[in-house]
């Protein structure tokens, strides 16, 4: 579990921006970095600098993951044939907390991580407790019964603040999501201006 998740909003604000479009993210009261020295005047970013915010952007978006774990997302998506951005975007979709914040099943993609860790998520019925599970298209993603009346999983449903993507259908009776397809990074709803290419660029340099 990430470090950073009791004080994920400082990602925003160090980042400057407000990845997730959350409306209580303080980056919407305080446009400045954290801490005493947050509020001095930016300097001018590198090239290097620039792709070392594009990297820790995404990887921010997604949790906060280990850079272990993310630089071993990027070697897949280089292993693979294709556009490398694009792939890493489609392999990063494809864990499965991220599918169970897609499906509008809890609030947050913090939240999905430790709702999938405590064993509230089945994939193709069979309980899985690891948030970086990859997921494959025509799978069957559900929250178990047990679970249904959690007051997380009431709220996050219940929220008009996101849309579900056209590559996960989701069953809300059932509460059962079908991961439908691998999507292309202008399938995925993101709140903020993501740049994979420099991803690219920050760990081919």
């Amino acid at each position: 579990m990430s470090k950073r998740q009791s004080a994920k909003y400082k990602i925003d604000r160090r980042l400057g921006e407000n990845i997730w479009g959350r409306p209580k993210s303080p980056f919407n009261r305080r446009e400045y970095g954290p801490g005493q020295h947050g509020q001095r005047r930016k300097s001018k970013l590198s090239d290097f600098g620039i792709q070392l915010q594009a990297k820790q952007k995404l990887k921010g978006y997604y949790g906060n993951i280990t850079e272990k774990q993310f630089r071993r997302t990027f070697a897949e998506a280089v292993r693979r044939r294709g556009n490398t951005g694009e792939l890493l975007i489609g392999l990063l979709e494809q864990r499965l907390d991220a599918v169970v914040y897609r499906a509008k099943f809890v609030p947050t993609v913090f939240a999905a991580r430790q709702f999938v860790n405590h064993g509230h998520v089945l994939v193709n019925g069979v309980r899985t407790t690891i948030p970086s599970f990859r997921v494959s298209e025509g799978d069957v993603i559900e929250v178990r019964e047990k679970s249904w009346q959690v007051a997380l999983v009431l709220e996050a449903i219940e929220s008009p603040e996101r849309d579900v993507p056209d590559y996960i259908d989701v069953d809300y009776k059932k509460m059962r999501a079908t991961f439908l397809r691998i999507p292309l990074l202008a399938d995925v709803p993101y709140p903020a201006h993501m740049e994979p290419n420099l991803v690219v660029e920050f760990y081919s340099s």
